[in-house]
């Protein structure tokens, strides 16, 4: 089974910063589990499509006591067992579950090669 890629994000010490380096329009404070961001430091991208109307979702977040790093999220069903499988095929489990205020479920594991990877969605 196919999963897409399903949203993008920047975390850094300064999201303010981050922000208005990109340049796009954010809808700030957007809800995320602490886990991800500062909650009143993320904000989500307004969605920029190519003309044939594609595009990925995105954030840009983080605070003083966060890494900076960039990350894509992969959707997923269940994150738990995402993890899990990842795991299994010798990755690393960085973070999660994590449940935002709005109930989307995070989580972020490292593959053999140690590159951050994000999974996403609702259990």
């Amino acid at each position: 089974m196919s999963h897409p890629v399903v949203h993008f994000e920047v975390v850094g010490k300064d999201p303010a910063r981050l922000r208005k380096y990109f340049g796009w329009e954010f809808d700030v404070p957007s809800p995320v589990a602490q886990e991800v961001s500062e909650p009143d430091s993320y904000g989500f991208v307004d969605l920029i499509t190519t003309p044939d109307g594609s595009g990925i979702r995105g954030g840009i977040g983080g605070g003083a006591e966060y890494e900076s790093h960039a990350i894509f999220y992969v959707g997923v069903s269940n994150v738990e067992a995402a993890l899990q499988q990842a795991e299994a095929l010798g990755g690393k489990r960085v973070m999660g579950p994590a449940t935002s205020p709005r109930g989307l479920v995070v989580g972020h594991f490292t593959d053999p090669e140690g590159t951050l990877i994000g999974v996403a969605g609702t259990a």
